[in-house]
């Protein structure tokens, strides 16, 4: 459990995912001024494109259909994990939970479905829906963790290759100067920064003597903090964003027909946002 915890609070470190995710119900990340000596890598955001689908869509995989008595929602977003699940989703017409894969609490009706239809940019008007029983997924590849940093990670001293040598390595990682992300691999540490990797891993080497790998990015992780928390304020249809690799943000959207994209590309730079969307089109 010691290297799942460090996972979950150091390989994710931009990560804002909010309970009940919705295109207006999103939760900031951490405020985190830019770091003294940083390079000021922000921008204007302005005002970001809105696309709203003009034929049919449909979710891209299997996800939750709620009803909490006041009509069906298609939750896109995170769900909260209690009993019964909470959400607050696009309101959603002409579904019907049918005879499978459907469960009820507390007057409460829920259930994983693959739905198709259109959206108007409010409301989501369901013309086809597949339970996840009988839902027949395309094989998608899988999302690989991200691997050590370096070739050859060394270890220099196995005594100082302990769980407890790991934490203490890992809290000093997070005060390094120009600290830009993070992650294990294995029992490798990894730790990227934008500046002066050398002393990086010196500091590093006083607690930890199992294998380290440090290198150099481009932006620091208080700056991934603070363009995440642009797309939220820029973006109504924002569902998460999050960093899973130095230098790259992950945003997801409801729908997105490549404006967005264009626009962060515009305003962050090439490729230091990447956009998916959760509704996309039916082909033909």
């Amino acid at each position: 459990m010691r290297l799942s915890r460090a996972v979950v609070a150091l390989a994710l470190t931009a990560l804002t995912l909010s309970a009940c995710s919705t295109e207006s119900d999103m939760q900031a990340v951490d405020p985190a001024a830019q770091e003294p000596g940083g390079s000021d890598t922000t921008a204007d955001p302005g005002e970001a494109p809105a696309p709203v689908p003009e034929g049919t869509v449909t979710t891209s995989g299997l996800v939750t259909v709620l009803d909490p008595g006041t009509g069906p929602q298609l939750c896109l977003g995170a769900i909260a994990e209690s009993y019964p699940p909470q959400c607050s989703g696009l309101p959603l017409e002409g579904f019907d939970f049918g005879d499978v894969g459907a469960e009820e609490a507390n007057g409460v009706t829920w259930g994983s479905y693959a739905v198709t239809g259109t959206f108007d940019g409010t409301t989501f008007t369901a013309t086809e829906s597949t339970p996840a029983a009988l839902y027949d997924p395309m094989e998608m590849p899988t999302e690989e963790a991200p691997g050590p940093a370096c070739e050859s990670p060394e270890t220099t001293d196995p005594a100082l290759a302990t769980p407890e040598a790991m934490d203490a390595t890992l809290a000093a990682a997070s005060a390094l100067p120009g600290l830009a992300m993070t992650w294990l691999s294995g029992n490798t540490i990894n730790v990227a920064v934008t500046e002066d990797p050398e002393g990086a891993e010196t500091v590093l080497r006083q607690t930890w003597g199992g294998p380290l790998c440090v290198t150099t990015a481009e932006h620091t992780e208080a700056e991934l903090n603070t363009i995440s928390q642009e797309l939220q304020a820029a973006l109504p249809s924002l569902l998460t964003s999050g960093s899973m690799a130095a230098d790259s943000i992950d945003a997801q959207v409801v729908f997105d027909d490549g404006s967005i994209q264009a626009w962060a590309d515009e305003t962050y730079g090439d490729g230091l946002v990447a956009v998916s969307s959760a509704l996309v089109p039916v082909a033909g």
